[in-house]
């Protein structure tokens, strides 16, 4: 486990676990210390296929008794993302916690490429030439204040596009919403994030009511 609870509290810069959750969400809404935080955390892996924070969340912060966390397993995850290949480029998934099954459907769509490459006997040997970050969208709910962190960081350092909603994805009431967003070509690129503001019009957008 390369980000275990001394690494990531030590990256943060932090001396309990208890404390990530926000620190996190200030580094990201810091466009400065967001920066330098992915770069920081870069250093200690590049693979970006798989949410590192999955045993670090789950044995930390994970709120089960209360709310019912846990993980889906990788391979769970890799079976619904295969059950769902085909994709205009729009992805909505509620409850999605840190964000594994999001990582897993980003993963596919960069080696694959399914919007711009529809024959899959050349998509794995061209997707790294035609995937661009704009052409896909990643709707995600999660109402876990400790979980939003965590999933705003996996989206934005892999340079998604999309919007996280805090909100019970049944009542439809919303505490937050922040948008994700890589406005170039680069699928190297991190995303920016910005805190929206509790407009109607997007209430109504979203299909949300905020509280």
């Amino acid at each position: 486990m390369q980000f275990d609870v001394e690494t990531v509290n030590q990256i943060l810069g932090i001396d309990d676990a208890y404390k990530a959750p926000d620190r996190l969400l200030n580094l990201m809404l810091d466009d400065d210390k967001r920066v330098a935080t992915f770069k920081n955390f870069l250093k200690v892996s590049t693979d970006l296929s798989f949410d590192w924070f999955h045993e670090y969340f789950e044995d930390e912060q994970a709120e089960r008794k209360s709310k019912k966390q846990d993980f889906t397993p990788d391979s769970i995850a890799v079976l619904l993302n295969k059950l769902t290949s085909k994709t205009d480029g729009c992805y909505y998934e509620p409850a999605a916690g840190t964000g594994g099954i999001l990582i897993t459907r980003w993963w596919q769509n960069c080696r694959t490429d399914p919007v711009h490459l529809h024959d899959e006997r050349f998509s794995e040997l061209l997707s790294w030439i035609t995937y661009d970050p704009r052409s896909y969208w990643y709707q995600v709910e999660e109402l876990s204040d400790r979980a939003i962190p965590f999933l705003i960081f996996n989206m934005a350092i892999r340079g998604m596009n999309g919007v996280v909603v805090q909100c019970d994805s049944l009542s439809r009431e919303a505490k937050e919403a922040y948008f994700i967003r890589n406005d170039t070509d680069n699928f190297l690129a991190f995303s920016k994030i910005e805190k929206v503001l509790h407009s109607e019009a997007l209430a109504k957008e979203l299909n949300i009511k905020w509280t």
